[in-house]
């Protein structure tokens, strides 16, 4: 079954006190492009996240976000050495003005670069192992997601395949009678132009068979049946197809466009018409699929 390529999954995994939460979401996208949003410390790992990514999806407009979880990813630092320096400052001042009071502790912690806060070290192997966990059920929720919406592109795809196919058969009803209606075109209009004088029968059957020759779409019709075998196959598949439907459709549209260029009949012209609005629609669906 195809699957779409909009979607949005989530994941969260810890290791040895490292604990990662993932976000996935993806777009339409010609080809499969990957962003990863993640924190500095966790920027090693970026190129093995992407390559993860492209190994279980083949389109789409990716983006990762990667957060740091469970204990806070700063942790404060405190220099003793510089608040002992501070304490006794501050005393000497004391001393040396005759001040009232004590030095307190919060006169100690507030003086500048004695309290500073530090991303806490990281545990690379525990890091990598938690970033992978979570990417991956991330992309399974993605994946799942996507292949929800490709069962409800499938079901659209195939009702306008079956639409597409239902006017083809009204066309290739019509197209034999195209000739005979234009024989008796050429036949009023050309008594109309003799006045009275006889028509060669065998010059006018060469006429129409001339005009059938010309407005001949046996081979559009059969090769546009083949399209929509091949597309329907396709939506039946397992693997990612949206590329060649992408083709395939815009083989219907070209056939289509033939029809309506060979075809003398009002009818037929309508039906074209109403065959392009059929086939734009299912293009404009093709663009979502994987």
């Amino acid at each position: 079954m195809i699957r779409s390529m909009t979607g949005f999954g989530a994941g969260r995994a810890a290791v040895d006190g490292e604990e990662i939460d993932a976000e996935a979401r993806s777009v339409n996208h010609k080809f499969c492009e990957v962003k990863v949003r993640l924190p500095r410390e966790l920027a090693p790992l970026e190129l093995e996240v992407v390559r993860t990514v492209k190994e279980r999806l083949a389109r789409g407009g990716v983006e990762v976000t990667l957060r740091r979880g469970g204990r806070s990813a700063v942790a404060p630092r405190v220099d003793i050495g510089l608040a002992q320096e501070y304490a006794r400052a501050f005393r000497d001042i004391q001393d040396r003005l005759g001040l009232a009071g004590s030095v307190e502790l919060s006169d100690v912690l507030a003086a500048e670069g004695v309290v500073r806060l530090e991303e806490r070290p990281i545990d690379a192997e525990a890091a990598r192992a938690a970033v992978l966990e979570a990417v991956a059920q991330a992309l399974t929720a993605l994946v799942a997601m996507r292949a929800r919406e490709g069962e409800a592109l499938a079901r659209d795809l195939d009702g306008r395949l079956s639409q597409v196919d239902s006017l083809l058969g009204r066309v290739e009803k019509l197209v034999p009678g195209s000739a005979e209606h234009y024989r008796a075109r050429l036949q009023e209009r050309i008594q109309e132009v003799a006045r009275g004088v006889a028509i060669d029968p065998a010059r006018l059957a060469q006429e129409v068979a001339l005009f059938a020759d010309r407005t001949d779409v046996t081979e559009e019709i059969t090769r546009l049946r083949s399209h929509l075998a091949q597309t329907r196959g396709l939506l039946a598949g397992g693997e990612p197809a949206g590329r060649k439907m992408d083709f395939l459709v815009q083989e219907m549209h070209r056939e289509v466009n033939t029809i309506g260029s060979k075809s003398q009949s009002a009818e037929i012209a309508t039906l074209v018409v109403a065959l392009k609005a059929e086939i734009e629609r299912m293009r404009e669906q093709v663009q979502n699929v994987e």
